[in-house]
């Protein structure tokens, strides 16, 4: 039973890395990367916007669980879209870090 949890816990770690990273020719840019190294890989975004949490103004923007900050999908952030060979990449930055990668074709 304990092997079946542990199997199933790296699977489902294995799919949350796979949304949080991308394939840049032989690199790969992560979750919790700067502007840098975006900038790096990518280059100069084609447009940038801020997304617009939900949330009222004057509540919290994460919260911290045992040192690490939790970030809500309804946070907001600043998005930089990219147009590359058929294909939108939207990377999403809070506090200076990638956030969430979104990759999809035109």
């Amino acid at each position: 039973m304990r092997m079946c949890l542990i199997i199933a816990l790296f699977v489902f770690s294995a799919a949350v890395q796979a949304s949080t990273t991308l394939r840049v020719g032989n690199q790969v840019l992560t979750a919790g990367d700067s502007p840098e190294r975006v900038t790096e890989l990518l280059g100069k975004p084609s447009s940038k916007s801020h997304k617009h949490s939900s949330k009222s103004r004057g509540s919290s923007r994460g919260s911290r669980r045992g040192g690490v900050r939790v970030v809500s999908k309804d946070q907001g952030g600043e998005q930089w879209r990219y147009r590359r060979d058929g294909r939108v990449t939207v990377v999403t930055f809070v506090d200076s870090r990638v956030s969430d990668i979104e990759d999809h074709r035109l």
